[in-house]
């Protein structure tokens, strides 16, 4: 959790400036005088338009669900089209089209050219054959249900739908995950192989595998991470660790991957069964931000327990607190975390403190070229 302040502390000359300034903007007169003086209109439209845009926001996201789902983006990937042809493909009327072009184009996914035609705009261009961003697009409107009723979601009342939809919270009566038959894990896992190349990426244009001989990957799910890793360092041997059903569509990727030569899959619960010894490197990609920091701790020992004294922990998830994508960190994973029903976001400080607490000596902060989508820390072990 983060540190509480202290209540009894004074508050600076800085604060209280800002909290002048507050008073000030809050009162409407100030709002129409600033609105109207020439020098300090830009600022006051500026800030109407980002407020407005946070108002807007899902309508803006159901524009962009609309043009995945219709194709529209791969349409357009061979150049522009008429926007009467464009409605002749999407099966919609001239009025539907035209509307839908319109919102598309004011937010640059979608740009008009002379004649009447339509291209790909700015913002829609990257989305062309991008599975693995589309997919969590589509993924999204699980999110969205449940995010009717933010006031509900905070206060825990009722069980969110994306809850169901996350197989390891689903769990009742006791039972373990390891017990979950593979019908429950199929979607789950089919959504984060579509989306696991954003942060996959990122890790292997950070970190060199080939410095190892043989990698543990824990919440493997379908293999994906791994059959990417296996192509940068062709010598590393590979071990992969999930649910029992989990790591049996894993170890099926693999024999289609022509891997299985070099890879071994186990099956268990992270949280109560140990995991396989042998590696001397472990990653986990997209796993610690799923569950509290209890739980992040007990998985971290069993990690360490898992890894000789010379062993590297790998650390891939998107982090809170990362300069210039505090929105991304804090707002949108804080509320699809809490949605999922376990998980946090948590910054690079704070794992480090988790890391340190489950027998890591060394913790550093490799830099990622697009820190939005996965930060990544590397810890050493320390010796026993």
């Amino acid at each position: 959790m983060q540190p509480s302040a202290d209540p009894q502390r004074a508050p600076g000359w800085a604060e209280r400036l800002r909290d002048w300034r507050n008073r000030v903007v809050a009162r409407p007169g100030f709002q129409r005088w600033a609105a109207a003086f020439p020098l300090t209109r830009p600022v006051a439209r500026g800030q109407a338009a980002e407020v407005f845009d946070l108002v807007a926001g899902f309508v803006y996201s159901q524009v962009l669900l609309a043009c995945v789902r219709l194709g529209v983006f791969e349409l357009l990937a061979d150049g522009a089209l008429a926007q009467a042809e464009l409605a002749e493909r999407l099966r919609m009327s001239e009025e539907g089209v035209e509307r839908l072009v319109a919102a598309a184009a004011a937010l640059e996914l979608l740009e008009r050219r002379p004649g009447a035609r339509v291209a790909l705009g700015r913002l829609g261009a990257p989305l062309v054959g991008n599975r693995a961003l589309t997919s969590m697009i589509e993924h999204h409107a699980t999110l969205y249900a449940d995010l009717q009723d933010p006031v509900a979601l905070l206060r825990r009342e009722g069980r969110p739908a994306m809850a169901g939809y996350w197989p390891y919270a689903a769990v009742d009566g006791g039972r373990s995950p390891a017990t979950l038959p593979a019908e429950r894990v199929a979607e789950y896992s089919a959504l984060m192989t579509a989306s696991q190349p954003m942060v996959t990426q990122e890790v292997l244009d950070a970190y060199r595998f080939d410095r190892h001989q043989v990698l543990l990957d824990v919440g493997c799910g379908e293999g994906s991470f791994v059959t990417a890793v296996a192509r940068q360092a062709p010598h590393l041997q590979l071990m992969l660790f999930d649910l029992p059903a989990v790591a049996e569509r894993a170890r099926l990727r693999l024999l289609q991957s022509g891997l299985a030569s070099r890879a071994s899959t186990f099956g268990g619960d992270f949280f109560a069964d140990e995991l396989p010894r042998g590696a001397d490197l472990v990653s986990l990609v997209r796993v610690c931000f799923d569950h509290p920091d209890e739980r992040v701790l007990r998985l971290l020992q069993a990690v360490r327990r898992a890894l000789p004294d010379h062993g590297t922990l790998l650390l891939a998830e998107p982090m809170s607190g990362v300069p210039g994508a505090e929105a991304m960190g804090d707002a949108y994973f804080g509320f699809y975390l809490l949605a999922m029903g376990r998980g946090r976001p948590r910054s690079a400080a704070h794992l480090g403190r988790l890391l340190h607490a489950a027998g890591f000596a060394s913790v550093r902060s490799v830099p990622t070229r697009m820190p939005l989508q996965s930060g990544l820390l590397v810890a050493r072990c320390a010796k026993a």
